[in-house]
C-alpha cells in the first residue's frame, strides 16, 4: 500500500510541477510565436517594399488617349489630324488635308514621354517623317512643336490636339 500511496504521491507532484510551469512554458511559446510573427512580417514587408526599385516607372504609359486637331497648312485651308497614343508606347497619326477629294495619310510608330522638357516624342517605324514633337500643356492638351523641339514661332495657338474626352465637340475631326 505505501508502494502504491507513494506512486499517488510522485504523480500529484508531478502534474502539480507540470501545472506550475505551465504558465511560463505558455508564456514562452506565446512571445516566440509573436517574435516569428514579426519577423515574417518585416520580410513580407521587404518584399513588398517597392521604394527600393532603381527603375523609375515609365510616365508615358500612362499617358495615352485619342487627341483631335485642326492644324495650319500652306497649301490648304487646314489638316484634319488624329493621334492615338496607345498603350506600349505605340502610337497612329492620321492627317488629311481639308481640301476636296483628298485622303488620308497614316503613320504608325512608337512615342516615349520625356518628363524634363513635358513633350511626347513621335518616332515613326518606317517611311515616315522625322520625329514629332508635342509639349504637354495638361492632361487633355498637345501642342505641335518645330522639329527641333521649340515652339512654333507663328500662330502657336493653333496648333493644338485636344483629347478626345476633354474636347467639346468631335467635329474636328470625324473619319
Amino acid at each position: 500500500m505505501r508502494i502504491k500511496q507513494l506512486k499517488h504521491c510522485l504523480a500529484l507532484s508531478l502534474f502539480s510541477g507540470l501545472l506550475i510551469a505551465y504558465p511560463a512554458m505558455a508564456a514562452t511559446d506565446l512571445e516566440a510565436q509573436e517574435s516569428f510573427a514579426r519577423a515574417r512580417a518585416r520580410i513580407h514587408q521587404k518584399e513588398t517594399d517597392h521604394s527600393a526599385h532603381e527603375n523609375q516607372i515609365d510616365k508615358s504609359l500612362e499617358f495615352h488617349g485619342v487627341f483631335y486637331g485642326f492644324l495650319p497648312c500652306k497649301d490648304c485651308t487646314g489638316i484634319k489630324a488624329t493621334l492615338s497614343l496607345k498603350q506600349n508606347n505605340n502610337y497612329l497619326l492620321v492627317t488629311q488635308p481639308a481640301k476636296e477629294s483628298s485622303r488620308e495619310f497614316y503613320e504608325k510608330g512608337k512615342y516615349s514621354w520625356n518628363d524634363e522638357n513635358h513633350t511626347v516624342v513621335l518616332t515613326p517605324k518606317k517611311g515616315g517623317t522625322s520625329t514629332r514633337h508635342y509639349y504637354i500643356e495638361n492632361e487633355g492638351t498637345l501642342i505641335q512643336l518645330n522639329e527641333d523641339g521649340t515652339r512654333m514661332a507663328d500662330d502657336a495657338d493653333r496648333y493644338v490636339l485636344q483629347r478626345s474626352d476633354t474636347a467639346k465637340t468631335r467635329e474636328v475631326h470625324i473619319h
